[in-house]
């Protein structure tokens, strides 16, 4: 059996899995929370992810009845660019700024002017942004230098729980993507700009593909998870990465959309798409040899999330969309920009505002949180409109995350896509995919692409319905960031 452990935004999961695929058992285990003392700030605390991810391992043993030395081999996903700073004897210096928070602007605009944005997308394939590791660091440097001065080992979110069950300071190809230091055409670290931003290559993590052992539970892990001594750890890959091969999204052609906290548009690649313009990522795969492109919609499940617990704090998600369901399919012209956090694709904002727009009387709450979840895959088709100018091929779209779990939110993103989109017989995130590469690792399977061939299921594909009334709504859609963008300079 494998184990999957997703160290999420909310909460970390852990799953078990046989080697046919089936879920034998999961645990979560809910995360402190955010913290966000300013506008654009978001934080969180390192140990809570250690303390959530031994409860969720715990947990999902004690549902399976299964003991730790039956564990074959462990995998690891999580949030991704999340920059955790650790001093030379691998303590936490300070929280987590964690993948959305948005206050580095000033940092990014200096890396960019040292490198120049060319030759960055160059080196990285990636234009600089608030969400990457890199620019995090930077901030701490200037902000915090008596902080930035203990450093010696710098990490993502789930390679500190790695740490905290190993020892091991390790990295897989795909989350070192995200942090704007790695060479993502040639899979290693880019010298040139750790360089130029005066980041030392010490601290820098050992980097590993996917599927590949890294690392092994050690004697203190294993007391506190219930693991067995010596248990082999895969590499793992970030939460798209590692999604993507839970959904089996390997190949060209094959594309994903994923409505979490944030939401993901990705496609898979056999060579890196470098968008000129930078408002894609080009990440490694977690699957050797192969590479993705994604855009990123920073407030995508945030935005219902905020709306209930803004608006409707003693309504259930059921009760919501239930309203929603009820309002007509393009919510009788109200619009939501879901703009929470600064917005990614193809904006590269991090000022961008959230708005609803075209409010009248006869909009009921039912209107509103309909808008909400159209304007979530509103935002989304913006990268189905890069991935065509950019020639990247579309021909079967699966759905995961929350996005994927009601059937309205997926009839509305068949909508707005204008596409039939897939549903999977077991569509278990990033957790599901973290465990098929730890048992890749351990020769289970040959390979990935074996992994999912083996164990992931269509269940469902869903058609169209209401094309032309989300056609017209994205031709609206389409107008209101520049308007917003005019009103927050003015």
């Amino acid at each position: 059996m494998f184990l999957g452990i997703d160290v999420g935004t909310g909460g970390t999961r852990a799953i078990l899995i046989d080697r046919s695929g089936r879920v034998v058992a999961s645990f979560s285990s809910e995360h402190a929370g955010i913290r966000s003392e300013h506008i654009g700030w978001a934080e969180q605390d390192p140990e809570d992810w250690w303390r959530a991810a031994r409860e969720a391992v715990a947990g999902v043993l004690s549902a399976s009845k299964v003991t730790g030395s039956e564990i074959e081999a462990v995998g690891l996903t999580g949030q991704m660019h999340g920059c955790v700073m650790l001093d030379a004897d691998g303590a936490v210096l300070r929280p987590a700024l964690i993948w959305c928070d948005q206050r580095t602007q000033p940092q990014c605009d200096w890396l960019t002017e040292k490198i120049g944005f060319e030759r960055l997308i160059e080196l990285t394939c990636n234009p600089a942004l608030p969400n990457f590791t890199l620019t995090k660091l930077l901030w701490v440097r200037e902000h915090q230098p008596e902080i930035f001065a203990k450093i010696a080992h710098v990490l993502c979110p789930k390679d500190y729980v790695r740490y905290r069950m190993t020892g091991e300071f390790a990295m897989d190809m795909q989350e070192a993507s995200g942090t704007l230091l790695l060479d993502v055409t040639h899979r290693r670290w880019s010298v040139e700009v750790a360089e130029a931003a005066q980041i030392p290559m010490v601290w820098l993590p050992r980097l590993f593909e996917g599927p590949e052992i890294c690392a092994e539970i050690h004697v203190a892990g294993a007391g506190e998870t219930g693991l067995a001594a010596g248990t082999p750890v895969a590499a793992g890959a970030g939460d798209q990465g590692a999604g993507a091969v839970g959904m089996g999204i390997l190949t060209p052609g094959s594309v994903s959309a994923t409505i979490g906290t944030s939401g993901v548009v990705f496609a898979a690649t056999d060579s890196p798409v470098k968008d000129r313009l930078g408002r894609l990522h080009t990440f490694c795969h977690a699957a050797p040899g192969r590479w993705h492109v994604m855009g990123v919609t920073n407030g995508a499940g945030l935005s219902l999330r905020y709306f209930r617990d803004t608006f409707a704090p003693d309504s259930s998600y059921e009760d919501l969309t239930a309203r929603a369901g009820k309002a007509p399919a393009g919510a009788d012209g109200l619009l939501w920009a879901p703009y929470l956090f600064g917005e990614r694709t193809p904006h590269l904002d991090p000022d961008a505002r959230a708005a609803f727009v075209g409010i009248t009387a006869s909009h009921t709450q039912g209107h509103f949180v309909r808008a909400v979840l159209e304007g979530v895959a509103l935002s989304l088709r913006d990268t189905f409109t890069l991935f065509e100018e950019l020639q990247v091929p579309v021909k079967a779209i699966r759905l995961g995350g929350g996005g994927a779990r009601g059937p309205l939110w997926r009839q509305i993103q068949a909508d707005v896509y204008g596409h039939p989109v897939e549903l999977l017989q077991a569509e278990e995130g990033g957790a599901f995919g973290a465990a098929l590469l730890a048992g890749t690792g351990v020769g289970a399977w040959d390979s990935v692409e074996a992994a999912c061939a083996a164990t992931v299921r269509v269940a469902e594909t869903i058609e169209p319905k209401n094309t032309a009334v989300m056609n017209e709504a994205y031709k609206r859609y389409r107008r209101v960031y520049p308007a917003l963008h005019e009103i927050a300079r003015s």
